[in-house]
């Protein structure tokens, strides 16, 4: 239970810590890019306006922080070159002074391949364009060199990856050497509890024998009363719910399991015929569809009761006239099992409350049928013990289904 909880609570936190650093890294990267393009934009606008030749007046003012000025230090370092246009896109003025590793054909094939694509800016091999009119007719094409930017883009990217990765390491550390400490008191709570249900359900057990023993002595004694009877249903009724208590607590705790090879089928087929005697005193058709040769690792006492809570279930719930069917289907990996049944009126609301403990979804029918509120929670515990899980729908025409699916290789 300790490490269970400890799991969650330290999976549930690096979740956390995931997700906000991951914000704070899309949120850095992502500014840092944008800064980036705003600053070659404002470049690639400089150089444009200026034909290649930018002037430089002295700013007044404070410098904004969010889009500081190109100054004349900035365009100096600038790798840039400039390919004048006709207007029949020829070109009549080729600058590329400002960089080395262009020539000049290279530039105006740059040019004329950009031209082609018919977009007034655009990026290509590392270089950022924009056209601009010209002066004296045609055009002005800047390109402007980005291969920086993005190396410093990709600096950025991997540093911050990399602080991430390792405040992330570091708050596992940390989250692992304090969950233990975290979730102490709410795990000595939860032992106590269980400890308590297991030996309150153990102590019962001895009372409930002997009033049962009693009840029969009494009974031959002076014969059956609506006295003995009441005494004797409500015994067993107390009986049922401890067993299922101690269910519960045992599935919780995961002792006590007996992990062996478990014919399904057979046990399927017993247990559907122990139901059909309870079924055919009620009117109630028990159908079966049960494939044969099911086999599972599990404990074979829970898978039992597993079978035996939800085959009880449809026959207390199941109006006279109706129907109950099991099925049994082996798949890959797993068996599924199905048990469904008619109902006049289903339960209100969410179908899965019914797994919840305690739960009525009609106390005056819940009461009559004898159901203790407790059994399909100790069926959920029993499936996921098992590694799988078990689910209820509400189908057509009033019916009830409960569909567990469990795994069949299960240390």
């Amino acid at each position: 239970m300790r490490r269970a909880l400890q799991r969650r609570l330290i999976v549930t936190a690096m979740i956390a810590v995931t997700v906000l650093l991951a914000a704070v890294l899309g949120v850095v990267n992502g500014a840092n890019w944008v800064l980036e393009r705003q600053r070659s934009g404002r470049m690639l606008a400089l150089l444009g306006e200026s034909g290649g030749r930018p002037e430089f007046p002295r700013p007044e003012g404070p410098r904004p922080f969010w889009a500081e000025p190109i100054s004349e230090d900035m365009a100096l370092a600038a790798l840039f070159f400039v390919v004048r246009l006709d207007g029949e896109g020829r070109p009549v003025f080729t600058d590329v002074s400002h960089i080395a590793s262009v020539t000049r054909e290279q530039a105006e094939e740059y040019a004329a391949a950009a031209r082609q694509l018919g977009r007034q800016e655009g990026k290509t091999d590392g270089f950022r364009y924009r056209f601009f009119p010209g002066r004296g007719g045609g055009e002005t094409a800047v390109f402007l060199s980005v291969a920086g930017q993005t190396r410093s883009i990709l600096t950025v990217l991997a540093l911050s990856l990399g602080a991430g990765a390792v405040c992330w390491g570091l708050m596992l550390l940390l989250v692992a050497a304090l969950s233990r400490r975290a979730v102490a008191p709410i795990a000595e709570s939860l032992e106590r509890q269980k400890r308590f249900v297991t030996d309150a359900g153990h102590e019962l057990k001895t009372p409930l024998a002997i009033i049962l023993a009693s009840t029969d002595a009494l009974e031959l004694h002076s014969g059956p009363s609506k006295w003995s009877r009441s005494i004797r249903a409500q015994a067993v009724r107390l009986d049922g719910l401890t067993r299922n208590l101690l269910t519960l607590a045992r599935m919780e705790e995961g002792a006590g399991r007996r992990v062996q090879e478990v014919d399904l089928t057979a046990l399927a087929e017993n247990t559907a015929d122990a139901f059909s005697p309870a079924a055919a005193l009620r009117e109630i058709r028990l159908e079966k569809d049960i494939q044969p040769q099911v086999r599972l690792r599990a404990d074979p006492e829970h898978m039992e009761r597993l079978l035996s809570i939800l085959l009880d279930n449809g026959v207390r719930y199941t109006d006279p006239g109706g129907e109950i069917l099991v099925r049994l289907r082996g798949e890959a990996g797993k068996a599924v099992l199905q048990v469904e049944n008619t109902c006049a009126q289903p339960p209100e609301g969410d179908p899965e409350r019914l797994f919840d403990r305690f739960y009525r979804g009609d106390g005056a029918r819940t009461q009559s049928g004898g159901g203790y509120g407790i059994g399909l929670s100790a069926a959920r515990a029993i499936a996921e013990a098992q590694g799988g899980s078990i689910t209820a729908a509400y189908g057509k025409n009033g019916r009830v289904v409960f569909t567990a699916a469990l795994q069949r290789e299960r240390s």
